[in-house]
C-alpha cells in the first residue's frame, strides 16, 4: 500500500467548535482529495470508538480514502482498517502500520520496527497540543525526512501556506488535523492542501 501523501487526522472536539460534524468534514475532506484518514477519538469508551471506526471507514471508502486505527489492532482489523498508526510508546506493530515520530532516533527505530512511513511532527505550534515541543520547523523537518530510512509525512500546526513551504524545501507529505477539522469548509482547505502538495 502507498504511503499516504494528505493524511486527514479526525477530531470531533474541534469539529464541534465549528457547529460541524465529525462524518460530514471527513466526507467533505476525502471528497476534495484526502487520500488517508486516520481515526484518533481516544478519548471514547472502546464500544463507542469501535463503532464510530467503522461509520469513519466506511465515509473514507465511499470518497476512495483508505483508512488508518489509531494504536488499536484488534479495533482497526474489526473496521477493516487498511492499516494502524502507532505512537511513539506503542508496541511494535505487525501488518502495514505507521508510527508517531519525533527525532531521527525515532524514525530509525521505526524503519528497523517494520514501520511503512512515520509522522514526523510538530513542524510549528498547534493547538491539539500547546507547549509541545521543541517544534522542528519547515527546514528542520526537511533536513530530518532527507536522511530518514522511511518515507516521513510532516504533522503538527500545518494549514496550506506551511504544506506549501514544506513541499518547496522537499517535504510532499502531510497530515492535517486542525485546520481541516476546525474549518467551516473543509473541503476548500484540503483542495488548497492538495495544491500545496502538489505544486
Amino acid at each position: 500500500m502507498s504511503v499516504p501523501r494528505l493524511l486527514i487526522l479526525t477530531d470531533r472536539h474541534r469539529v464541534r467548535t465549528v457547529g460541524g460534524q465529525l462524518l460530514d468534514t471527513v466526507a467533505a475532506a476525502v471528497d476534495a482529495g484526502a487520500d488517508t484518514v486516520l481515526l484518533r477519538e481516544r478519548d471514547l469508551p472502546r464500544n463507542e470508538r469501535c463503532r464510530l471506526a467503522l461509520d469513519v471507514a466506511a465515509v473514507a471508502r465511499r470518497g476512495g480514502a483508505r483508512f488508518l486505527v489509531s494504536s488499536d489492532p484488534a479495533m482497526a482489523a474489526a473496521a477493516g482498517a487498511d492499516g494502524l498508526h502507532l505512537t511513539a510508546t506503542d508496541p511494535v506493530g505487525a501488518g502495514w502500520h505507521g508510527r508517531s515520530c519525533h527525532d531521527a532516533d525515532a524514525l530509525e527505530r521505526a524503519a528497523n520496527t517494520g514501520a511503512a512511513y512515520a509522522t514526523l511532527s510538530p513542524v510549528a505550534p498547534t493547538a491539539s497540543k500547546p507547549g509541545y515541543g521543541p517544534t522542528i520547523g519547515v527546514e528542520g523537518t526537511a533536513e530530518l525526512a532527507s536522511g530518514a530510512p522511511l518515507p516521513v509525512v510532516a504533522l503538527g500546526g500545518i494549514d496550506p501556506a506551511t504544506a506549501f513551504e514544506l513541499h518547496e524545501a522537499g517535504v510532499s507529505r502531510v497530515a492535517v488535523m486542525g485546520a481541516v477539522m476546525g474549518s467551516t469548509d473543509p473541503g476548500a482547505v484540503v483542495r488548497r492542501l492538495v495544491a500545496a502538495v502538489a505544486s
